[in-house]
């Protein structure tokens, strides 16, 4: 059994207990030796952490658990650190999404303009991480969370030497889902970007059974964080996969903003709402389990995708899980030093790429490689604070596109966020 210390960066979010619990699991392949839960909200890493706390004495486990707000000391000895970090927490999750509405544009947490704000915000937090991991745990796998994840991940391994890969609980979701309606030995296909990813093919006693799944009407669960608005079975046939959740934004945008335009709560402000029950909660001393109001948020099987990966990590499993990778050859549309969304083996090294069927569809290579070129200017954008990188970023991405109107709503939000946004006040 290898002992791990595990240092989890933004440890006052909700979601905490859950990734906790996902160890508790995991007791039998992973000795958690220490765990540091570093939040720069006292309030919530306190009461967070509390609750964390008595789920490992409850369950009997020996783990040193240590709350702080300091990163350095937070990094010292770590073997795994876990970012799941919101700059701005969810008042800035309400900017994005409730500017953009004004303007006719779709306002979401990881997509649309929405999304570029929040990456704009994480990547020079992400980047001042990661340059106290090179100096303190240079050893040490990062395990990113943090939202919008493969724009992360891309620019952690493209402009930092950290050991890291991209994690999201969409795909897990999607593939459970199928093998739940087909059989556990169904062999199946995913490929993508974070949250622009497709399920392209469902292997079933050697025969793809993807379109039959089409004619049945069978549809994976949607995300809790998404109002299921569904997909046309046409729409289906022509793009050529299941697309994941997210793609609704994408395949149903009218629909889509005309629920944000009418919606009397934004889902940050449902969010705030479920935030604050769950912390009443967690106050509770009796309280030593993960309670099932958090499934009510979008992260549902969060720990078992994070758990089962430093499992493998840990234990050399070179088991498969798909993860945010740079592409490295493996689509051969896509460039080398993209990160993309795929399956990999996953051991002491890290992950290895497993070899892709050529099942997607044209359609899928011009989303994934346009979406991608919005990824690379928005990770120049954030880095360098460029105004022009930031123009580009817009206007290639599908769902914002027209220049005067991004601008308009560029311009709002830029000012509505500026203390998060110190690159762009050069």
């Amino acid at each position: 059994m290898k002992d791990i210390n595990v240092t989890v960066i933004g440890s006052g979010s909700t979601y905490c207990p859950e990734l906790v619990d996902g160890f508790l699991k995991r007791q039998d392949s992973l000795k958690l030796k220490r765990l540091v839960l570093m939040d720069i909200d006292e309030r919530k890493r306190t009461i967070v952490g509390s609750l964390c706390e008595r789920m490992i004495r409850k369950a009997g486990l020996d783990t040193e658990v240590v709350m702080t707000g300091d990163l350095d000391f937070a990094l010292q000895g770590a073997d795994f650190v876990v970012t799941q970090i919101r700059v701005g927490k969810l008042p800035a999750r309400y900017l994005d999404e409730s500017i953009p509405v004004k303007y006719g544009l779709i306002g979401q947490e990881t997509t649309g303009i929405g999304g570029f704000f929040k990456a704009l915000r994480t990547i020079p937090v992400i980047g001042h991480i990661c340059e106290r991991i090179e100096k303190i745990c240079p050893d040490a796998w990062l395990i990113n969370f943090t939202n919008p994840s493969g724009i992360v991940t891309d620019f952690v391994l493209n402009h930092t030497n950290v050991k890291c890969l991209g994690l999201c609980n969409v795909p897990i979701d999607m593939i459970d889902d199928i093998k739940e309606n087909v059989g556990e030995d169904a062999e199946i296909t995913y490929l993508g970007l974070n949250h622009l990813s497709w399920i392209t093919s469902v292997m079933k006693d050697g025969e793809d059974v993807l379109y039959k799944l089409f004619d049945e009407g069978f549809a994976p669960k949607v995300m809790a964080n998404i109002v299921d608005d569904g997909f046309d079975p046409d729409c289906l046939r022509a793009c050529g996969g299941w697309p994941s959740s997210y793609l609704q934004y994408y395949y149903n945008r009218n629909t889509k903003l005309q629920h944000l335009k009418e919606d009397k709560k934004t889902r940050a402000q449902v969010c705030m709402e479920i935030e604050e029950q769950l912390l009443k909660m967690y106050r509770d001393e009796e309280l030593c389990v993960k309670p099932a109001l958090l499934d009510k948020r979008g992260g549902h099987k969060y720990s078992l995708a994070a758990c089962s990966l430093i499992d493998s990590i840990a234990n050399d499993k070179n088991d498969v899980h798909v993860v945010n990778i740079l592409n490295n050859g493996t689509l051969p549309f896509m460039q080398d030093d993209d990160v993309v969304e795929i399956a990999a083996r996953i051991g002491a090294d890290g992950a290895k790429p497993v070899p892709v069927r050529p099942t997607w569809s044209r359609h899928m290579v011009a989303l994934m490689t346009t979406v991608k070129a919005y990824e690379k200017y928005t990770v120049e954008a954030a880095i360098n604070g460029d105004d022009r990188a930031a123009y580009n970023a817009m206007l290639v991405h599908p769902l914002i596109g027209d220049f005067a109107n991004s601008r308009a709503c560029y311009e709002e939000m830029k000012d509505a966020h500026r203390e998060f946004l110190p690159q762009f006040l050069k």
